[in-house]
């Protein structure tokens, strides 16, 4: 037996559960891995919510991520070994628990250079970076970004990234006090969306030209003023909804304000195969290697504290990124 949590109905915090479950032995394109850290995504308190565009049957583990030593492996598993450091971040939930079984396609085997606290606190994270500047609009030096929730796991791993790729960023956040973070990250400018107008200090950085792409994961409270800081033929790319689902979008509105692209992202369409996955992940180990890529670990909480850890993310009490240990 070991310790998960589990929720039987889709709610609030108070439905996750603290229990004991049996794993058994993998099946044989399965491995079970004995997780050290496990990631901790927004997305989590979504699907426990009941929000999220895909859900679990229940009841359900929560948890997209983590990271761990390989127990056992099932027979038809040739790329994994026991006692091998891994990583995964898959769309089947089921990591917040002390140890479990995945299928093996899932599942990367970690350099020596980078710890399981590291790897489980931003393999999901990074790969979404790495497809969000690298394939959906492959950003170039030179140009300007609009990057909101600047602060989080997911932003500063952004912000980090592109000032390497010789972007400049503005960052944006809802708190006075994360904007010295958001420039310690790689930033150019950081912007408190709650006292500032986010489209005149676009117009000041940029000479009135706007932005070249807005990357988003909050949705409808930055839509409208966002949308208007973007250049004409420019990208708006949302890749998550923290403040609710985003209305349905007219395609005329794009026209008139520019020409504009938008697109609705999600990391899965972009990881359709194996060589898809394992090229993410290089890229993402190698500008950790290099050290352009700093995870920052802002909390880590108890596995059984996984409740009050949801709670933190959905009133915004946390930075960078999260992990919980098992």
């Amino acid at each position: 037996m070991v310790k998960a949590i589990r929720f039987y109905e889709f709610g609030g915090p108070e439905v996750l559960k603290f229990e004991d479950i049996s794993v058994g032995d993998p099946a044989p394109e399965e491995v079970r891995i004995r997780h050290t850290a496990i990631g901790f995504n927004f997305l989590d308190a979504l699907v426990r919510a009941g929000k999220y565009p895909v859900l679990p049957e229940l009841p359900a583990i929560p948890g997209a991520e983590g990271a761990g030593v390989v127990e056992a492996v099932g027979g038809d598993v040739k790329n994994l070994a026991v006692g091998q450091r891994v990583v995964y971040a898959a769309t089947i939930p089921g990591a917040y628990t002390e140890a479990r079984l995945i299928e093996a396609h899932h599942v990367v085997a970690l350099p020596d250079a980078i710890t399981e606290d590291d790897a489980a606190a931003s393999f999901l994270k990074g790969m979404t970076v790495e497809y969000l500047i690298k394939r959906c609009y492959p950003i170039s030096e030179g140009e300007t970004a609009l990057v909101h929730a600047a602060a989080g796991g997911v932003g500063q791993i952004m912000c980090q990234w592109l000032k390497h790729l010789g972007v400049v960023v503005i960052g944006a956040t809802t708190s006075e006090e994360k904007k010295d973070l958001i420039l310690s990250n790689g930033a150019a400018y950081a912007v408190n969306s709650s006292t500032e107008n986010i489209g005149d200090v676009v117009e000041d950085v940029t000479g009135g030209e706007g932005v070249n792409v807005v990357y988003d994961s909050v949705g409808p409270d930055v839509w409208s003023t966002s949308i208007d800081t973007l250049r004409p033929r420019g990208y708006y790319v949302n890749y998550g909804n923290s403040s609710g689902p985003l209305a349905p979008i007219n395609a005329v509105d794009l026209n008139v304000k520019g020409s504009l692209f938008f697109t609705k992202t999600s990391m899965r369409f972009y990881q359709l195969t194996r060589e898809e996955l394992e090229n993410s992940a290089a890229a993402l180990f190698d500008v950790m290697e290099r050290g352009i890529v700093r995870p920052v670990i802002g909390q880590r909480y108890d596995l059984s504290d996984a409740a009050q850890a949801q709670i933190d993310i959905m009133e915004k009490r946390t930075t960078g990124s999260t992990i919980l240990v098992p």
